[in-house]
């Protein structure tokens, strides 16, 4: 018989038809009585599927007597209970590596965007500001400025390597100094939110990090800095985002997350000074299938008796 797999968010196209395929599926994002479906399969269900956003709660584990292994899409693992799930023997899985270079570009992409103010260039020659006015008023030159990364991890370093031949000056802050890069570690991020033009944040999620780019972070940064977020929202106090942005104490940001997602602050939409982006830093289609695949590979690995791929706990 196949293994019953409880689906959460479904896979890109082609790795939902392998699991279709080689599974029984049940179908949680498509039921409309979700309750009258785990009441009916909780039992039976030894996987879930699911992705980093939408992830786990312990309430729900605890609900799946039988469940064995969450194979999750994304890097990122904060909304899954790992501690419910390590305590009742079940596996987690990720999704690292694959997504690297597309988030690491976004970040790159956002910078740019926000520094040299392509927005707003954009609408500038759309409502003919550019034939009335005249030239765009200038922006800011990417060489020579200053870069703190906060979380110098996978993604981290790949937006280093990135920003590198442009010119900058990096520096990093993170729970320790790595002996293995060259980048100026800062251990107290204010005093690099000071120091730099513009901070990146690139650490994981979760309670540890929840809010370290505080409002004394983003006033440190200052009104000519600038800040890019392809983290988590819950790693800046977005209410003081917000007020920094609005006050001018901040100069600009790019964000492609935010603290209650999908749900933005509607007080982003009327700020010039910010560019959004809808945590989208890996949705193209190369990577997404990259990580779908991933999802199948440990889900195949677990029922093989083998070494999972990459597992979280």
């Amino acid at each position: 018989m196949k293994p019953d797999v409880l689906v959460l968010v479904p896979l890109r196209p082609d790795q939902q038809a392998q699991l279709d395929a080689t599974y029984t599926i049940h179908r949680l994002d498509q039921a409309d009585d979700k309750a009258a479906l785990l009441a009916a399969v909780r039992d039976k269900i030894l996987a879930v599927v699911t992705n980093g956003g939408r992830g786990i709660t312990r309430v729900e584990v605890e609900n799946l007597p039988n469940l064995k292994i969450v194979s999750s899409s994304g890097v990122g693992y904060d909304a899954i209970d790992v501690d419910a799930c390590s305590e009742h023997g079940v596996k987690v899985t990720n999704t690292p590596d694959v997504l690297t270079d597309d988030v690491a570009d976004m970040a790159v992409a956002l910078f740019l965007a926000v520094r040299r103010e392509m927005i707003k260039g954009d609408a500038y020659v759309r409502d003919g500001s550019w034939v009335n006015k005249g030239a765009m008023p200038l922006t800011r030159s990417i060489r020579g400025k200053k870069v703190g990364i906060a979380g110098l991890g996978r993604i981290g370093k790949a937006i280093a390597a990135r920003l590198e031949p442009m010119g900058v000056e990096l520096a990093y802050n993170g729970r320790h100094e790595q002996s293995d890069v060259a980048y100026h570690y800062m251990g107290d991020i204010v005093a690099m939110a000071a120091w730099a033009d513009v901070l990146i944040a690139a650490m994981p999620g979760g309670a540890s990090t929840e809010g370290m780019i505080s409002r004394e972070v983003l006033e440190a940064l200052g009104p000519e800095g600038s800040f890019i977020n392809i983290a988590r929202g819950s790693v800046v106090d977005e209410a003081a985002l917000i007020d920094c942005l609005g006050t001018g104490s901040l100069g600009s940001a790019g964000l492609d997350v935010f603290l209650n997602e999908p749900k933005s602050d509607p007080a982003f939409n009327s700020l010039p000074n910010v560019v959004l982006h809808p945590h989208n830093a890996s949705g193209t289609i190369e990577t997404r299938g990259a990580m779908s695949q991933l999802v199948v590979d440990n889900l195949a690995a677990h029922f093989a008796g083998k070494p999972l791929l990459t597992p979280v706990n």
